[in-house]
């Protein structure tokens, strides 16, 4: 078994900037490993398992330079994927500097020419689809009842995703309306909870010393604005709802 290869999600839904992959691309060259450039891991991990199992049985570290860890580690697990030895680099936070970094610091890839091999999904349609974060997902069934095309199956209060490829292109409405923000579309270019991050990753305010009168307003103002914003998605999320339904009977109409 082979010690280490290196993975690139190119990703199809240009997640990152033509100009920033193309400069991952020239880092990579230049590093001795076994180079496996991706067109699409999304499509990949659903239409060509083949590929993950023999990549998993080859080599003991696998690293790939992809979005977020959250999105990539419960990608793998829907489509009952094992990957061991995953280390993820996330190239919607890190600079082409800082993936250079962690490759050659943290994982001790040496300089050379790399060994490329160019991996295609072979799928005829965007792999835009949701993913479960079962460690957050409450089995509520609010997806389930929200989403218009039977994406997902909710038996015995069980919740999965049983036809990826009926999800509606760019329509992470579902997501949205989830209260456990446990519903991941890695190909979201808006970033965020909703695309991988994780929740609460947010840089938290220094604790200073408070009354109870101010900590009771700041309170009240916190809960107040958390209405707000959760109303906000609400009628973001009926409104992308609302498109892609228009978007079926347009296209249901033009078929007849």
């Amino acid at each position: 078994m082979a010690k280490s290869c290196i993975l690139f999600c190119n990703c199809g839904a240009g997640v990152i900037t033509s100009e920033k992959s193309q400069q991952i691309k020239t880092v990579l060259a230049t590093i001795d490993a076994d180079l496996y450039k991706l067109d699409d891991f999304c499509g990949i991990v659903l239409n060509r398992k083949d590929f993950i199992r023999a990549i998993d049985q080859k080599y003991e570290r696998k690293v790939i330079i992809a979005c977020y860890p959250r999105a990539i580690k419960n990608l793998l697990a829907q489509n009952d994927l094992q990957f061991s030895g995953l280390e993820v680099i996330n190239f919607r936070e890190l600079s082409v500097a800082g993936i250079e970094s962690k490759l050659r610091n943290d994982f001790l890839f040496t300089e050379g020419i790399a060994a490329e091999t160019n991996i295609a999904s072979n799928l005829d349609v965007p792999a835009w689809y949701p993913v479960i974060d079962h460690s957050l997902c409450t089995n509520c069934g609010k997806c389930f009842k929200f989403c218009l095309f039977g994406v997902y199956s909710f038996k015995d209060k069980q919740l999965k995703v049983v036809n990826s490829l009926a999800c509606k292109n760019n329509c992470p409405a579902c997501g949205r309306n989830c209260p456990t923000s446990a519903i991941i579309f890695p190909r979201l270019k808006e970033g965020g909870v909703l695309a991988g991050a994780e929740p609460g990753s947010e840089t938290p305010a220094k604790e200073f010393v408070m009354d109870n009168n101010l900590i009771s307003e700041l309170n009240q103002r916190s809960a107040l604005r958390r209405n707000i914003f959760r109303a906000g998605l609400m009628e973001q999320a009926e409104a992308e709802r609302q498109k892609a339904l228009d978007e079926m009977k347009n296209a249901s109409g033009k078929g007849d």
